[in-house]
């Protein structure tokens, strides 16, 4: 079955950076809309950034703008998020999506959305 593996979460003290990659099986990233979402204890589920299949469509959280890049690199077949200047507000469980990603614009293929296990990424 299709699935997606997170790595890349840590610890890093505020202002750091740290890049979170999204490797896929069974599934080539180049057919699919991807995203990242992440969770925190006492907080929504957000969705931080979403890239369209062709990459022209590009959808990134207010609280991340200027700060987090998402990309992927179709011959790796990995999604990645650039986390640059984070802070405490950031820390969470990071989550990779594809399939049925929310994209305003884009074209989505797949009937349901199939997610990582996360990894936790914490800012102190």
């Amino acid at each position: 079955h299709v699935q997606l593996v997170e790595s890349g979460g840590g610890s890093v003290q505020a202002g750091g950076s740290l890049r979170l990659s999204c490797a896929a099986s069974r599934l080539a990233v180049s057919d699919y809309c991807m995203g990242w979402f992440r969770q925190a204890p006492g907080r929504e589920r957000e969705r931080v950034a979403a890239l369209g299949r062709t990459g022209n469509i590009i959808y990134y959280a207010d609280s991340v703008k200027g700060r987090f890049t998402i990309s992927k690199d179709n011959a790796e077949n990995t999604l990645f998020l650039q986390m640059n200047s984070l802070k405490p507000d950031d820390t969470a469980m990071y989550y990779c999506a594809t399939g049925a990603v929310p994209l305003t614009g884009a074209v989505c293929p797949g009937g349901k959305t199939i997610w990582g296990q996360g990894t936790q990424v914490t800012v102190s």
